[in-house]
């Protein structure tokens, strides 16, 4: 059975997450949150899953292709 979501345990949370995560906040066109969306629910991700995880292969593919 599910916990009850009570003020210490949000506070708790808040708390986790100040001290793990960093937040970015990013601007992107009309319409374009439900293409983002709809392309994660397909790979049965979240929006941030799939961020996260096009970050990660940007950043190795970048890494692996040479510069000019």
């Amino acid at each position: 059975m599910a916990q009850k979501y009570t003020e210490a345990r949000k506070n708790g949370n808040k708390k986790w997450d100040a001290a793990n995560l960093d937040r970015i906040s990013i601007a992107i066109p009309k319409g374009k949150k439900e293409e983002i969306k709809s392309h994660a629910d397909k790979h049965n991700e979240s929006i941030n899953g799939f961020i996260n995880r096009a970050i990660k292969e940007a950043i190795e593919r970048d890494n692996t292709t040479p510069t000019q």
